[in-house]
Formats: C-alpha cells, structure tokens, sequence
C-alpha cells in the first residue's frame, strides 16, 4: 500500500486533505481511482489507512479509516554529520541513510571539501534534498521523515554538538592502530534514551587539526572496522551497525 506524508495543516476530523506533488503521484504515477486505499503519515509519527473519496488535479480527499499501531523508527536517535563530497555522493547518503533509520543530517563544511556551496546552491540542493528523504521515507515505511540542516562549519558543528548525549567521529587513523576501542564496544555503553550524533569526514577524512578540536570538544574517535571506508560508504555502515545492535541484537530481550 503506498505511503504519502501530509502536512498537519491537511489533518481533519476523519478526513485528509493532500496537496502538492503527491496529488500528481497519486493521478499519474500510481493511477489511483475513488475508492483505492493508501497510508497517510501525520507528522507526529503516526500513520492511518485512508480511502479516496475525490481525486482531482490540485487535491485528493480522503476518508481515515484505521488508524495504525505500528512504529519502524530506530528506537534511539541518530544524527549523521557529514562532510561534503564530491558529485552525488551526498544524495547516496541521504536516500539509504534514511532507509536505514537516520533521525536527521547536518552536512558540513570540513577541511577537505572539495565543493564549496554558496547559499543560492544550498537553497537549491536542500530542496532537492528533502524531496529525496521523503521518497525514502515513503519507501521504506517510515513514520517520519528525517531533517535536513543547512550546511554549517566544523566549528558550528561541534558548537551545536552539546544537544547530544554520545558524540562520535570516524576516523581512518583508528584503523591503522591495534590499541583501538571497536564500535561495538562503544554501543556497549550506548541506552536508548542517548541521542547520538556521528560525523563522517568527506574524502581524505578529517584533518589533524580537526580532529584535535573534536578530541578537545567530548567527541570520541571510532573506527569503522579495519578497513578504510569510502565516505558514502562510512555513514551507511554505522547506521547499519547501530540497527544491529539495538533493534537486532537485543530483539529478543
């Protein structure tokens, strides 16, 4: 059953009201007609199969029929810093960042960018961004749709990091040593109520120099297995190996 997410503004009583792009989704992609059933998801997390009652170009009305008892977030908060890549890398991150459960995104500027956004691109790119969260979101039958911060400095970022609970970095270097605490072990002393925040650098990683400012601000330096991981790769292997640990592993307890 397709998923859409609407705004709370088109929340009544019994009825839901969509506007946008998704009435053209509904029209043409899917060639939905009176009567079909989709999901709608409000933007408190919860979600309701609806029935079309009235399709036309610029709207679809449709009538609650069930609410859900469902919930497919990660259960602890996860928010991914990273540093800007190069080309569409960052689109990568985003779209299988948000299947795999990322609460939100803080792109950053770091040392070794390659790219530089002005604010017109950013504006631009954010726009572009936010319409691929919110496919993946629909995709894979989130509950919420994960947030996309503006591009911000390293500098700005670690100001910012003091809202979290568990500050982590990857860093190459971690790979190379044998005196080195593993990822899992860090989960370890992880609950669910933290709010973790893990930055990844773009490629060439973090700089010395920054990585020093991390170490001095409460982040923790972790190695991503012993193999050094592109960037695109880095962020999708630690929001896989949280889901492991704490919805997986712990399953059953």
């Amino acid at each position: 059953m397709q998923r859409y997410f609407v705004s709370e503004t088109g929340w009544g009583t019994n009825e839901v009201t969509i506007l946008g792009e998704d009435v053209h989704h509904i029209n043409r992609v899917m060639r939905y007609k009176e009567g079909a059933n989709i999901i709608c998801n409000h933007p408190d997390g919860r979600a309701a199969i609806c029935e079309l009652l009235v399709i036309t170009a610029d709207s679809v009305q449709a009538e609650i029929k069930q609410w859900l008892n469902e919930n497919v977030e990660l259960p602890i908060q996860v928010t991914v810093a990273q540093g800007l890549p190069k080309g569409d890398k960052l689109e990568l991150i985003l779209q299988k960042g948000t299947e795999l459960g990322a609460y939100a995104f803080i792109p950053f500027q770091a040392e070794r960018s390659i790219v530089n956004w002005d604010k017109k691109k950013q504006e631009k790119k954010l726009i572009r961004f936010n319409k691929i969260v919110k496919e993946a979101s629909e995709q894979s039958h989130r509950n919420q749709i994960p947030t996309i911060y503006s591009t911000i400095t390293v500098e700005r970022l670690i100001e910012e990091s003091s809202k979290y609970d568990v500050k982590l970095y990857a860093y190459e270097e971690q790979a190379k040593v044998s005196d080195y605490k593993s990822f899992g072990t860090v989960l370890e002393n992880v609950t669910i109520t933290d709010k973790i925040l893990i930055c990844i650098g773009p490629e060439g990683g973090f700089s010395p120099k920054e990585a020093e400012k991390l170490n001095d601000n409460g982040f923790q330096a972790i190695r991503l297995g012993p193999r050094i991981l592109r960037t695109e790769t880095a962020a999708l292997y630690a929001l896989a190996s949280i889901s492991y640990h704490f919805e997986e592993l712990r399953c059953d307890s």
